[in-house]
């Protein structure tokens, strides 16, 4: 059987478009016979990723990117991809955008969810999530410690600036006179400890001499303290804390008006009846010794005793003031 020309031409060129197109589909991974589900995504941006990466589920590669595209005016990105239909989930499942590599690759990967929703079908947009990449992780941390670091250098730059104002010329001449005086007290003082090593040199028998001394007198300290120790010291201390004792008790009561001293201290009335008493034996006594007839009358031979006359100025008689 022999084909005319026209049809071999015919067959040729429908062959051509074929493979054009399978070509076409392969160089944007989207092959012809494919049966996988087809879902949609938007992210307001998607760093770097390309049509043809792999879609994974828990690390198992389900699928590929098929397109990317802008979905409106507002700048958001329409990201097309297939999933294959061996795996079924809920529509609530997240298509996660994350880093594929330190180099900045970007991948899809699906959270699957398995609750009561509806299973995800070909066709509908999953809900969508970014996680941030390692340069964004070291990004986020660097930026507080950049702040810091700004600040501290500003901080710095300030100190020194008002520094170099502080140190004018006049305080870096005080500065050095305050460096020369503190060098002349660093000399004095290292003069002054040359003279006293020299002095303990030649003083070293008298200050070792010295030292024994006080040996010797702190060993006879110990041994007094310790002979009045066993004199009975401590004995004689407390029995004189008693006596004080005693006396501060009888001191106590005296002022208390106890006892006849504490009486005599505070009853008034035997005061004044002691008073009274001692003027009238001082009075008493004056008169014995004025009228010494009206106590005691002698008769000598049996001569007749005579009368006692009062004298005019008797102390005895108390005068009347009227």
């Amino acid at each position: 059987m022999r084909f005319s020309r026209e049809l071999k031409t015919g067959i040729i060129v429908i062959g051509g478009i074929l493979l054009f197109i399978m070509g076409f589909s392969y160089l944007k991974s989207t092959p012809i016979f494919d049966n996988s589900k087809v879902f949609y995504a938007v992210y307001d941006h998607v760093g770097g990723l390309q049509a043809g990466t792999q879609v994974t589920i828990n690390g198992f590669s389900v699928g590929k990117v098929n397109d990317i595209k802008f979905k409106d005016s507002s700048g958001d990105l329409l990201v097309t991809f297939t999933v294959s239909n061996d795996f079924n989930f809920s529509k609530n499942s997240v298509a996660e955008l994350y880093d594929t590599g330190i180099i900045g690759g970007k991948g899809i990967q699906i959270i699957p969810v398995f609750d009561q929703g509806a299973t995800a079908r070909s066709g509908d947009t999953l809900p969508t999530r970014i996680r941030p990449g390692v340069t964004e992780l070291v990004q986020q941390k660097l930026t507080p410690l950049q702040n810091k670091v700004e600040d501290a250098v500003s901080n710095a730059d300030s100190v020194l600036v008002n520094f170099n104002r502080v140190l004018d010329a006049d305080t870096q001449q005080n500065l050095r006179e305050s460096v020369q005086g503190l060098n002349q007290l660093i000399k004095s003082l290292q003069g002054t400890t040359n003279n006293l090593n020299t002095f303990l040199k030649n003083n070293q028998g008298q200050l070792d001499s010295a030292i024994g001394n006080i040996h010797d007198i702190t060993v006879n300290f110990a041994k007094i303290s310790d002979s009045l120790s066993n004199a009975g010291l401590s004995q004689t201390v407390r029995n004189m804390e008693a006596t004080l004792a005693d006396l501060d008790l009888v001191l106590k009561r005296m002022e208390q008006g106890e006892g006849t001293l504490g009486r005599l201290l505070k009853d008034e009335e035997l005061y004044e009846n002691l008073a009274n008493a001692s003027g009238e034996l001082d009075l008493l006594l004056q008169d014995f010794r004025l009228n010494p007839k009206r106590y005691v009358n002698v008769s000598v031979f049996g001569k007749k005793q005579k009368d006692y006359e009062v004298p005019e100025n008797d102390p005895a008689i108390e005068k009347d003031p009227n």
